[in-house]
């Protein structure tokens, strides 16, 4: 497996370009469109007004300490930066990277947003890289991410019961799903064909 480095991912009209500081204000925004800080369990709980460039601290400092690899996601009609996602839990000795931290503005939410993101992360991680396995982490309460990841294809591996701090202190069941090496063809023909009923 080749390292992650940062690098801009483009297709299916969006686009996935290196975060940094500057990125604070936008992802701010994108956040507010739906409160989405105020959802405890998802990746947007760090992103509360005042505290976006701690929050974009953060992601770079697990950048340079080579555990993740954070995007900002532009969509691509509007030339609005509507969210964030990333590489983490990098393990080049085996092969593996997760994504998650991801969030999108509400407005983008159920559009081809998620669908390309994927598609372009698992590429650049399967067929870039050399990655045998990408993980998915989702909290027990995040039903939504769940349906997402089973319609996805990915293979849910188990529940992690009491595992992870939530940002309100409480405790959280993690859902881990995975897709190996071998899976991703028929997961990237289930997410061509979900791109291309939407023209993409």
């Amino acid at each position: 497996m080749i390292a992650p480095r940062p690098v801009t991912l483009q297709g299916y009209n969006v686009r996935l370009e290196p975060l940094d500081e500057s990125h604070a204000d936008a992802l701010g925004s994108a956040a507010a469109d739906g409160e989405l800080w105020k959802i405890w369990y998802v990746a947007t709980a760090g992103l509360a007004p005042g505290l976006e460039r701690a929050y974009v601290s953060e992601a770079v400092e697990g950048q340079r300490a080579g555990h993740m690899l954070p995007w900002v996601v532009r969509e691509l009609s509007t030339g609005a930066i509507v969210g964030s996602t990333r590489f983490h839990d990098i393990v080049l000795s085996i092969d593996r990277v997760e994504i998650g931290y991801t969030f999108y503005a509400r407005s983008w939410q159920r559009t081809h947003v998620n669908s390309a993101c994927k598609r372009l992360l698992l590429a650049h991680a399967f067929d870039t890289l050399g990655c045998q396995v990408v993980g998915f982490r989702v909290d027990n309460l995040n039903l939504p991410s769940q349906a997402a990841m089973t319609a996805l294809g990915a293979h849910r591996d188990g529940i992690l019961r009491h595992f992870q701090p939530r940002r309100d202190g409480s405790a959280r069941d993690t859902h881990v799903y995975s897709i190996l090496a071998s899976e991703w063809p028929a997961v990237k023909q289930r997410l061509d064909a979900r791109l291309a009923a939407r023209g993409l």
